[in-house]
């Protein structure tokens, strides 16, 4: 059996940008791989990733920056996108599939700091304490207890009932709150949570709180008519999308006292740091304006880095796909001694015969395939020094996007 060939590439080409202020812990992960990295501190716009991406092999965004398909087509190298945040609205996915990039991001490691600001910001609204802090800036001193509760006994209502809202419930439980939540898809409830219809949440619930993900279809579903069937006196928070809230309806809603409250750490157009921030909610009392900082932890932003990096170095070393958003998720083991080629692929019939084709001559020792209705993805271990001659023809398919070898 031949010995493993060493990296095809030497790790000091690959080429790292890590944009927005992304955590050391990543920058450290990717220098001890061996990486090149190039740091910025603010988000890039289209003509400026256009000019850096051509000789980049890993692009690093958080929320701020808009990967698009012009983008996309400047970083022939680019082999994969980290987003170091939850959600990856601001990048083309589809553009990023077919120009075969495999995009990562964090769904899980800000999960407990997005569930603390909730907690403390619905104490801080059921006790007006924002209000009387304003006040007490001011030099007013109001000492009152009208308008103010304990959560007690409260209802929450929990629209989107993944990890952050999941997570939530089981906290606010332990609060000593009643807990019922809306969801798409039927979800088994944690601790004494109990699922309902979005007209009985809004209809029963003292605080609602959002945390559904940023898809199109999710736009105002807190509207005017959504507002009005909340119970009267009851709070809103959104830690969620900006888009999932009709803002001026919400300013009205708070302006005729219908609502007792908000807290909201998203916006539907949010400024680059340093930029003047405006919304109908400005000014309001008792209403919590953050800037989109839930997930904007020490703690969170170092698991994050970690995390994330740690799968774009996966992906580059073995070809794992493991939580990519947008390809296939395929992890074949390591094997001594064998020659592993990555192929991404246009999702048309017949493309792995055509593959396994080509390696008719060679012992195949291990081959993975996943699709999606944009691509395949097909891994496959060779004991075979042809390899490279495989690759070459590999990468002469019509259909192939990418194709590497990996040792």
């Amino acid at each position: 059996m031949p010995e493993t060939r060493p990296l095809s590439y030497p790790k000091n080409r690959i080429r790292v940008l890590l944009l927005e202020n992304i955590h050391p812990s990543a920058v450290a992960t990717f220098k001890e791989e061996g990486y090149q990295v190039e740091t910025e501190a603010k988000s890039l716009s289209e003509a400026e990733l256009i000019e850096r991406l051509p000789n980049v092999s890993i692009l690093g965004i958080r929320s701020g920056t808009k990967l698009t398909a012009k983008a996309l087509e400047a970083g022939p190298h680019l082999l994969a996108v980290g987003a170091f945040c939850i959600g990856t609205n601001q990048i083309d996915l589809r553009a990023a599939t077919k120009a075969g990039s495999a995009v990562f991001n964090a769904p899980y490691s800000n999960t407990r700091s997005v569930v603390e600001l909730a907690l403390g910001e619905i104490i801080m609204l059921m006790r007006r304490t924002f209000e009387r802090s304003t006040d007490m800036h001011q030099g007013v001193w109001k000492k009152t207890a009208t308008g103010s509760f304990e959560v007690r006994g409260k209802t929450l209502g929990i629209v989107g009932y993944g990890n952050i809202g999941a997570q939530l419930s089981v906290l606010a439980e332990a609060l000593g709150m009643q807990v019922v939540f809306y969801d798409l898809g039927t979800k088994l409830a944690l601790g004494n949570a109990r699922q309902t219809s979005l007209e009985e949440l809004l209809e029963t619930s003292d605080v609602v709180t959002l945390h559904v993900d940023g898809r199109k279809d999710n736009a105002d579903i807190i509207g005017k008519k959504e507002l009005a069937a909340m119970k009267p006196g009851s709070l809103l928070l959104n830690l969620s999308r900006g888009h999932v809230v009709d803002e001026p309806a919400l300013a009205e809603a708070l302006k005729s006292g219908h609502l007792a409250g908000a807290a909201l750490d998203v916006y539907p157009s949010e400024p680059d740091n340093g930029k003047p921030f405006d919304s109908p909610l400005r000014s309001l009392p008792n209403v919590i304006l953050t800037p989109h900082i839930a997930g904007s932890t020490l703690e969170a932003q170092n698991n994050i880095g970690e995390y994330v990096s740690a799968k774009l170095i996966s992906f580059i070393n073995s070809g794992d796909t493991t939580l990519s958003i947008n390809l296939p998720n395929l992890q074949l083991p390591a094997q001594a001694g064998q020659h592993r080629l990555i192929h991404i692929h246009r999702n048309e019939p017949g493309v792995l015969a055509k593959i396994n084709s080509i390696l008719a001559d060679t012992n195949i020792s291990g081959q993975y395939l996943g699709t999606t209705p944009e691509a395949g993805y097909v891994i496959t271990d060779l004991a075979s020094a042809s390899s490279a001659e495989a690759k070459t023809k590999l990468a002469k398919l019509p259909e192939t996007i990418r194709v590497r070898l990996l040792y």
